[in-house]
């Protein structure tokens, strides 16, 4: 049974109880192996208790010096309580000079100390005393957050200007440079906002016209690697070019921005648009001339799809694909069975056969039917869109513009391996 003698309005920092006469520290701490919370405790003094209510500072620190026995002490060991205990005359009620020299030789939670309003600079010199003039009882786990990205940076050689700072708050990467991005205005200081606008505009002014197209290679939400890479480089160029000043750090942020706001636009698109889109940037406009087509995957999963059906060729296909593309599942076919044709996608090899029925079999056991096939190599996944448009709109006979088409075996993997030795 214990009874609460002192607690601070903030329930994370250590609180004092009574448990049967005696008075003890305790905090929560870490995790067991079931995940939840730990409690840690240990014996103090009345002397202490009188410093813990008296003084926030000597409270945090003690809690910042704690909280790495509690971590040693993992998810089920005891915590070191003769290590707890030796820490409590030097911290509470000895003097600031002596206090700071216990600091430059233990362990401790400097991030703890930052949330609460530690002076960062003078906890970088060694002044932990001096550090905790301005601590306040609210924590503010952002600051600590921000701390430790700036010392990342640090490591790495980047630091931060206002503008640069004030880029990444805007995108909300200040913190974790892996975040996706969005915009916050409100995040940014008023005076430096114009500024952060003309570096989103450049950007934005840089990218217009591009698109990040569908890659359903890597399934329906997936989307196209070169497009993101394309668009990238090209508002990166155009944001280093206007605003020399801004480090990599910012200019990667922006880039990020613009990408994924274009990726999200694209798988937002009706999958009936975006197929409309490439039919246009490859030529095709108007009704596809096929009636009837039938889709299968390596795996032998078939598809139909009927010109007279709700949705275009094209975009029951790719549909097709992106549930079906696997990494074990990588052909697909598309087959008009009635003009005798088809293509064969090879998303492995980045290449495509076209097959044409040269004579139907007699199927009764006597002549088999005999094709011709040609293959060519397929520039990424718009060169696959462009293919799948061009056959669905107008045959084998309209891919004559996207070879050159061999049709020997062994000179098409010469030529496969070429392009990929490059």
């Amino acid at each position: 049974m214990s009874d609460i003698v002192f607690t601070r309005m903030s329930g994370w920092i250590p609180s004092v109880v009574r448990e049967d006469g005696e008075l003890k520290l305790t905090l929560g701490a870490g995790a067991d192996a079931n995940h939840e919370p730990r409690t840690f405790t240990f014996p103090i003094g009345e002397a202490h208790l009188v410093v813990i209510r008296e003084n926030l500072a000597r409270h945090l620190l003690l809690w910042s010096a704690v909280l790495p026995l509690c971590d040693a002490a993992g998810t089920r060991g005891r915590l070191d309580e003769d290590a707890a205990a030796a820490l409590l005359d030097p911290i509470l009620l000895a003097a600031p000079a002596d206090v700071d020299a216990l600091f430059r030789r233990i362990r401790w939670d400097r991030s703890r100390l930052i949330a609460h309003g530690a002076d960062v600079g003078l906890l970088e010199r060694g002044q932990v005393c001096a550090a905790m003039r301005a601590a306040t009882e609210t924590s503010n786990g952002e600051r600590a957050q921000e701390y430790h990205a700036d010392r990342r940076r640090a490591e790495r050689g980047a630091v931060l200007g206002p503008l640069d700072a004030a880029t990444l708050r805007y995108t909300g990467q200040y913190v974790h440079g892996a975040t996706v991005p969005k915009r916050m205005p409100d995040a940014v200081d008023p005076a430096l906002l114009p500024q952060v606008m003309r570096v989103i505009a450049t950007a934005e002014q840089a990218s217009a016209g591009m698109r990040i197209s569908r890659d359903p290679r890597r399934g329906n939400r997936a989307t196209d690697k070169r497009d993101w890479e394309r668009m990238q480089t090209t508002v990166e160029a155009a944001v280093r070019r206007a605003h020399p000043e801004l480090v990599d750090d910012a200019v990667r942020t922006v880039s990020f921005l613009m990408c994924s706001e274009a990726a999200g636009r694209s798988r937002n698109t009706p999958v009936e648009e975006d197929e409309e889109t490439a039919g246009h940037r490859a030529g095709f406009g108007g009704s596809a001339r096929k009636t009837a087509l039938s889709f299968t995957d390596d795996k032998g999963v078939e598809k139909k799809w009927l010109r007279d059906g709700p949705r275009s060729a094209a975009a029951e296909f790719w549909e097709f694909v992106g549930n079906r593309s696997a990494a074990d599942n990588e052909v697909f076919t598309i087959e008009d069975e009635e003009l005798g044709e088809g293509i064969q996608l090879h998303f492995y090899a980045d290449s495509v056969a076209r097959i044409t029925t040269l004579r139907e079999g007699d199927g009764k056991g006597g002549s088999d039917p005999e094709y011709r096939v040609e293959y060519s190599l397929v520039d990424g996944i718009g060169g696959y869109r462009n293919l799948v448009s061009a056959f669905v709109h107008g045959g084998c006979a309209a891919l004559e513009q996207h070879g050159p088409w061999i049709s020997d075996v062994a000179e098409f993997e010469r030529t496969r391996r070429r392009r990929d030795t490059r």
